[in-house]
C-alpha cells in the first residue's frame, strides 16, 4: 500500500519475499513518470539496489519506501528497523566500532555475503547521487556529489538503516560513464577513497591510521586517494602507505590527489610521487 503526503510517496512492505523490481514499477507508476530517462535510469539502478540490500541484510520485519519527484531533484529514502548496516558489518567482519565499519563500506568490495553480493552497490549508489546519505546507530554518514564532499557526524539513535538517494532531473553523467571510471574489461578494479574519513580531524600522525586507511585495498588495481581537506600527514603514516605498503603490493597504484603542500611535501618524500607530480613509487 501507499500514501501520498506533500508530493511524497511512502510504500510500506513485509520484508520476507519483497522484490525489488516490484517496488521500481509502484514508485515509478505513482511518482515518477515523465522524468528524463538518464535519471529514471540512475534512480532504477539506486532503489533497486538499496531495497535489495535491505531485504537481504537488515532481518527487518518491513521496509518503508519513501519517494519524492518534485522540485529539480528525484529520490527515495529506504528505511528499516533491522539489526543497523554499521552494526552488522561490524559484527560479521569483526571490527572495532560502527565508524570502523562505515569506512570500510566507503571503500567498496565490502560485503557480508560473498557468495551472494559484491559489495559494490553502496560504493556506486553513493558515487552517482547528487546527495546520498546512510544514518544508522546514530552515525550518519552524507555524501554531497554536486559539491564533491562528504562527512561523518553524530545522528538520533534508531533502530535500524535509513538510507536517502537524490539525483538531479537533468543530470549528464550516466551510470555507464561511472562504472567506466571504476571499472576495467567488467571487473570493479578502482576506488577513491576519502582520506579525511580516516582522522580525527584532518591530521595524520600515525602508523596505525595507514593502517586502517590501507585495510582492504589489496583487492584493487588502482586506489585514488583523495586528501581533499586534510592538511598534514606525519612522516610514520606516509612512509607506511606509499613505501611500505605500496612495496608490499606492487600491482596496485596508489594515486594521491588534492594534496595541500605540506601533504604533497610528506608523499614526495616517502616516494609517493615521481619527479614532475606523477604517482609512482618508492
Amino acid at each position: 500500500m501507499y500514501r501520498r503526503a506533500s508530493q511524497k510517496i511512502r510504500f510500506d512492505h513485509a520484508r520476507a519475499g519483497l522484490a525489488e523490481d516490484k517496488v521500481w514499477r509502484d514508485v515509478r507508476a505513482a511518482l515518477l513518470v515523465g522524468i528524463p530517462e538518464n535519471a529514471e535510469r540512475i534512480l532504477h539502478y539506486a532503489l533497486t539496489e538499496m531495497v535489495n540490500n535491505a531485504v537481504d541484510h537488515s532481518g527487518s520485519e518491513r521496509v518503508v519506501v519513501e519517494a519524492f519527484g518534485s522540485g529539480p531533484r528525484a529520490g527515495f529514502e529506504v528505511s528499516d528497523e533491522g539489526v543497523g548496516i554499521f552494526d552488522h558489518v561490524r559484527e560479521r567482519l569483526g571490527l572495532a566500532d560502527r565508524m570502523a565499519a562505515l569506512q570500510e563500506i566507503s571503500k567498496g568490495k565490502v560485503t557480508t555475503d560473498p557468495d551472494h553480493h559484491t559489495g559494490e552497490g553502496i560504493f556506486f549508489v553513493s558515487k552517482i547521487a547528487d546527495f546520498f546519505e546512510i544514518d544508522s546507530g546514530g552515525l550518519s554518514w552524507k555524501v554531497d556529489g554536486e559539491r564533491g564532499d562528504m562527512a561523518v557526524g553524530s545522528a538520533p539513535s534508531r533502530r535500524g538503516t535509513r538510507v536517502r538517494f537524490e539525483v538531479a532531473k537533468d543530470k549528464s553523467r550516466r551510470l555507464a560513464d561511472l562504472f567506466a571510471e571504476y571499472a576495467k574489461d567488467y571487473e570493479f578494479t578502482k576506488t577513491r577513497v576519502v582520506v579525511k574519513l580516516f582522522a580525527i580531524g584532518v591530521r595524520f600522525v600515525s602508523r596505525s591510521e595507514a593502517k586502517r586507511l590501507l585495510h582492504g585495498l589489496e583487492r584493487f588495481r588502482e586506489v585514488v586517494l583523495d586528501f581533499a581537506g586534510v592538511t598534514e600527514i606525519g612522516q610514520g603514516f606516509a612512509d607506511e602507505v606509499f613505501r611500505v605498503w605500496a612495496r608490499g603490493h606492487p600491482e596496485v597504484r596508489l594515486d594521491p590527489v588534492a594534496m595541500m603542500p605540506e601533504v604533497r611535501f610528506m608523499v614526495e618524500r616517502a616516494g609517493g610521487l615521481k619527479p614532475g607530480g606523477e604517482a609512482g613509487r618508492s
